[in-house]
């Protein structure tokens, strides 16, 4: 049976956070036993070559990989790596890829009469939502039958009538298509909110609303800061405490 996409990346959320716990162990020099797992967004170079840049603004240069990779520029990763230098060449760090993976990577879209069904509005879970790199980052938890992939998007919806409105309303939609709803599993998305940016402001703010149940919806506050320092991005997200996960709600 072909494996989903979608479910593939909510193995690879686990297995990141896996990584993460173990990386806590790594220490302050370079070797080659240590490594870091990162989210980082993929800077298309020359000739088939690629950097990575993570969201706190630090640019990699794969030195060595034992990763096959065609890289696509803007696309989301999850990279395991290992530092091999400080700043050299323009790059804060040369390192080698240990593993390398796409994170399901997605513009905004805009809702409309067309293309309502196909994007659909069934419940899903949403761990946690955080904006970095200019993307809005998304772990969540929905059921699955097994038989026909879902789909996630962010989108803005133009069915409604509404003003312009500060903060900017979006909705994070799930389309489960009518199939079975008989196992768990973890998801993991990025949107692109970087055309969201303006030339007089340094942030946008968001209200994006999840459908968790028939009847329930949640509303994550998120701020996108674009005018700042590399040492500012970490501390500028807003993050939003996850939900209780239920399986009533499905």
């Amino acid at each position: 049976m072909k494996k989903s996409p979608l479910l593939y990346l909510g193995f690879m959320a686990s297995v990141f956070i896996l990584f993460s716990m173990a990386s806590c162990l790594e220490s302050d020099g370079y070797s080659l036993g240590d490594f870091r797992v990162n989210i980082a967004s993929v800077h298309a170079e020359k000739d088939g070559a690629y950097s990575l840049i993570l969201d706190n603004g630090e640019n990699l240069w794969p030195a060595a990989t034992n990763v096959l990779y065609r890289p696509k520029d803007g696309q989301r990763v999850f990279v395991n790596y290992t530092l091999l230098s400080g700043e050299h060449n323009g790059y804060d760090h040369y390192i080698k890829i240990n593993d390398l993976s796409n994170i399901l990577t997605k513009e905004v879209l805009v809702l409309n009469a067309a293309n309502a069904d196909s994007i659909g509005n069934d419940p899903v879970i949403v761990k946690d939502m955080w904006e970095g790199g200019g993307y809005l980052n998304v772990s969540f938890l929905f059921n699955y039958g097994g038989v026909k992939p879902h789909a996630i998007n962010l989108v803005k919806n133009e069915l409604l009538s509404k003003d312009a409105s500060d903060p900017i309303e979006l909705e994070f939609r799930h389309n489960a298509y009518g199939s079975a709803t008989s196992r768990l599993y973890e998801g993991f998305a990025c949107f692109d909110l970087r055309p969201f940016r303006v030339s007089d402001a340094d942030s946008v703010k968001f209200s994006i609303k999840v459908k968790e149940a028939k009847d329930v919806m949640k509303i994550f506050d998120i701020v996108y800061k674009y005018n700042q320092t590399a040492d500012d991005t970490e501390t500028s997200n807003t993050r939003v405490t996850p939900v209780t996960f239920s399986e009533e709600y499905y």
